[in-house]
């Protein structure tokens, strides 16, 4: 007989383009395969903080026919049947339901975590723990998610309401009161101010055949196409996927469930150095930095220059320059305002519009 922890699965969401992080990050290369922070990829940290928490055997990757053998050959650890490509991108909902019905027709009992694969997170210890605490919860719960303590009033993110004067750091789950779309400045300020609100970071714990059952209810044109496919392994399986899954609804986890959903339980966390790494901006923040605030990946040589971030495989010469990104690849070069790093996303659009496939 398994043991509880044997039925406990990762699924990793792997899809992402990260075109704020042009031109580092292409189709091929996108940001979750890129080693941003040292010598390991943010999917391969992904993979590395469950350790003592879920086997490699049962971890699983939803990804996409780009990034599929990069992923693999940089994840030898993970069973290359685990690497899953979507045809298509639909969203959150129709990944992790996908996931969710192939661990379902494995293993019955499977309970599972699922996790973005780009994010970043420095204290892995106390974030384990966490992890140990939602699967035992996810035991019981409809549903099981993790909030990040605040430290700004940010409103690119959502937030999930805890229950008045939740104390973070608790390692027991408790009723969540709501979600909350992304707020406007003033209703962000407001929601940090009571000290209840977490950032929703996309991590979530429930059982396999929960999520389905909660796509049925809630999503039952996704929850058909995906019940129809053949078995997980036979030599129909990827024919038939790719002929049901651009059908599913093109919709967000969030939208689609957990929103409408009863018994959601949260964990509401401390400190663990969680950051989704969400432009160059981040990744300037969390870099090791020079008296002039410069940071760079190359060497530098910084004259009357303060605030910029270099990334690049030759030496790079500032002059009188402030508060610049510089990022070069063999094919591209990119020189951006800081303040400006969100837009870098931008650029990838004009580039789809003209055709420009070799710069994507």
């Amino acid at each position: 007989m398994r043991s509880m922890a044997n039925h406990r699965y990762a699924v990793i969401m792997a899809g992402g383009r990260g075109t704020r992080f042009w031109p580092r990050s292409r189709k091929r290369t996108a940001k979750q395969v890129l080693r941003l922070f040292g010598d390991r990829s943010l999917i391969q940290q992904a993979v590395d903080r469950l350790a003592g928490v879920v086997p490699a055997q049962n971890i699983w990757i939803v990804t996409n026919e780009f990034l599929q053998a990069e992923i693999r050959k940089q994840l030898p650890e993970i069973p290359k049947r685990q690497v899953i490509a979507e045809p298509s991108q639909r969203n959150t909902a129709p990944c992790i339901a996908l996931a969710a019905h192939i661990l379902a027709e494995l293993d019955s009992q499977a309970v599972m975590g699922v996790f973005p694969a780009d994010h970043l997170i420095l204290n892995a210890k106390r974030f384990r723990t966490f992890v140990q605490a939602a699967f035992r919860a996810a035991q019981t719960s409809s549903v099981v998610v993790l909030g990040i303590q605040p430290r700004w009033a940010e409103t690119g993110y959502g937030y999930i309401e805890f229950p008045k004067n939740t104390q973070p750091g608790r390692v027991e789950a408790v009723t969540v009161a709501s979600f909350r779309e992304k707020p406007d400045q003033k209703t962000a300020e407001q929601f940090v101010s009571e000290g209840n609100f977490f950032w929703n970071a996309g991590m979530f714990f429930w059982q396999a055949s929960k999520v389905l059952e909660l796509m049925r209810h809630h999503q039952p044109k996704t929850a058909t196409l995906l019940a129809g496919l053949p078995p997980f392994g036979s030599k129909h399986f990827s024919r038939k996927l790719a002929e049901t899954y651009p059908l599913c609804e093109n919709i967000s986890i969030d939208y689609a469930v957990l929103e409408r959903a009863e018994q959601v339980a949260g964990l509401a966390l401390d400190d663990i150095g969680w950051s989704d790494v969400g432009s160059w901006e981040a990744v300037y923040a969390l870099a090791e930095k020079d008296s002039d605030g410069n940071a760079s990946r190359t060497e530098l040589i910084a004259q009357n220059s303060r605030g910029n971030y270099v990334d690049a495989t030759k030496p790079v010469a500032l002059l009188g320059v402030d508060d610049l990104i510089v990022v070069d690849t063999p094919d591209a070069l990119l020189v951006a305002q800081r303040a400006r790093a969100q837009d870098v996303s931008q650029i990838v659009k004009r580039l789809e519009a003209k055709s420009r496939d070799e710069l994507l």
